[in-house]
């Protein structure tokens, strides 16, 4: 099959099946790069393809009851790592891919690295979860103590640092501060190392406590980050200071919110 079937493909995805902007673009990369990679043949360029405008969906937000309510079912590592979601306005990749040195107990504040857009920012670490984190954490100490003993513990480092900083890897302020169980191998150095956990766990655990709450919204960890900048906009802070939290480039993506409040509209309905 060549260009043309390939774009009828994609037409018919959109024109008969009724999908999503997003679907339809998820099926284009899936053949180009069933093309490229396996099939090993070029296809040119696609310039018939019919496609949907992507609509802008509000985010789905929790209340400050259900917030409550869903972290009732939640325990452990994922009662941690959704605390710092909801408390932190991280978003699960951030805190998954968090560094112990980058955690600050003294001004109670996270450093985020690289994160959406490559872009540092500091945001808040909740003081309720300090005790709970902090005992975490000397767990983790142990772990990587006894990973050294073994000969391991060493742990693999972004860009080119592992070479200016040979001995970097094995420092306890570069783990992970939520380390998988198990290790696996690296493929191009070969070292065999702690990965942190893997996101389904989290996901897994988010959906079971949302059920168990009895809410009936399409939540996710990411609801929870959403609903971090929700609630501050509710106790009356800044939008520009939550624009600096979340990390957002614009503070249109920001204002997104503010609709989700009904804010932006200032009217009162007539029959309240």
């Amino acid at each position: 099959m060549g260009k043309e079937d390939v774009e009828k493909f994609l037409n018919y995805l959109t024109l008969e099946q009724h999908v999503s902007s997003s679907t339809q673009n998820q099926a284009l990369q899936a053949v180009l790069y069933l093309y490229k990679k396996v099939i090993k043949k070029e296809i040119g360029w696609l310039e018939n393809i019919k496609g949907l405008k992507r609509i802008k969906h509000l985010p789905v937000v929790f209340s400050k009851k259900e917030t409550v309510k869903i972290f009732e079912y939640l325990e452990g590592i994922p009662k941690l790592i959704i605390s710092l979601l909801y408390g932190g306005g991280l978003r699960l990749n951030e805190a998954l891919h968090l560094r112990i040195k980058d955690i600050d107990f003294d001004y109670q504040q996270i450093l985020i690295r690289d994160g959406k857009g490559e872009k540092d920012r500091h945001t808040i670490l909740p003081s309720s979860i300090i005790p709970e984190l902090k005992k975490h954490l000397n767990e983790v100490y142990k772990q990587h103590k006894s990973d050294l003993l073994k000969n391991k513990g060493e742990t693999i480092l972004p860009y080119a640092l592992s070479r200016k900083y040979p001995n970097a890897g094995k420092e306890f302020g570069w783990q992970y501060a939520f380390p998988a169980d198990k290790f696996i191998k690296d493929k191009e150095s070969g070292l065999i190392f702690r990965w942190h956990i893997h996101e389904s766990t989290i996901q897994r655990a988010v959906k079971e406590a949302i059920s168990k709450a009895g809410i009936i919204k399409p939540g996710s960890p990411h609801t929870f980050r959403h609903s971090f900048a929700t609630h501050l906009l509710e106790n009356g802070y800044d939008i520009r200071t939550i624009q600096e939290l979340l990390g957002h480039q614009s503070v249109k993506t920001t204002m997104i919110y503010t609709h989700v409040l009904n804010k932006g509209l200032g009217v009162k309905s007539p029959l309240d």
